[in-house]
């Protein structure tokens, strides 16, 4: 069963079960907003960009985006560069795998964001959300819709951190101005 987020909400990693988690899928979906005949005539293709930001404590230590697929320990793993999206509530468009039992121990925060590296603001995206899902079984845990759209270029979405002996997930949904990860640096670091 899914749980829907809202924004600053937050969930445990620990399996239905009982048990913690093991591996668990970020995926981000979207499609370009289509509004009247015209707009879909003219309407550009949306690059939009998952990163995962590895912290220990507030020291960045890591990052996984489209040009650094698998964090130097080999934990974190991005599956590809989606240049157009499309998949919107279906399926990802581009995914960030993480084995948190393989996460260094220095490692308590990771933290995903999202950005429009093609310029373009949320107003023009739509169906846009990022999800977890327990790799394991392929049950989506928690799904976290990018509403509102907005005049930002970016958003960061969800963070997953150590909590006790577990993990948890918090839902953030702040939206930010950038086009890479670098340029969302400062905004993330309230959030750490």
């Amino acid at each position: 069963m899914s749980v829907n987020l809202a924004k600053g909400q937050q969930i445990s990693l620990t399996k239905s079960g009982g048990g913690e988690l093991t591996v668990v899928r970020m995926g981000l979906g979207w499609q370009a907003a289509k509004k009247g005949f015209f707009a879909r005539l003219t309407a550009r293709e949306i690059d939009l960009d998952a990163s995962a930001l590895l912290f220990a404590g507030k020291e960045a230590v890591d990052v996984v985006f489209f040009q650094h697929l698998t964090s130097d320990d080999g934990s974190v793993r991005h599956t590809g560069d989606n240049r157009v999206g499309g998949a919107g509530q279906g399926g990802d468009d581009e995914s960030i795998i993480v084995d948190l039992q393989r996460v260094p121990v220095h490692v308590d925060q990771i933290v995903f964001t999202v950005n429009s590296f093609t310029g373009q603001t949320f107003e023009e995206v739509e169906n846009a959300f990022c999800r977890l899902v327990d790799e394991t079984n392929g049950q989506e845990l928690a799904r976290y819709t990018l509403t509102g759209g907005g005049s930002h270029t970016a958003q960061i979405m969800a963070k997953v951190y150590r909590s006790g002996g577990g993990w948890q997930m918090a839902a953030i949904g702040t939206p930010a101005e950038g086009r890479t990860f670098q340029d969302l640096m400062p905004a993330v670091t309230p959030h750490l």
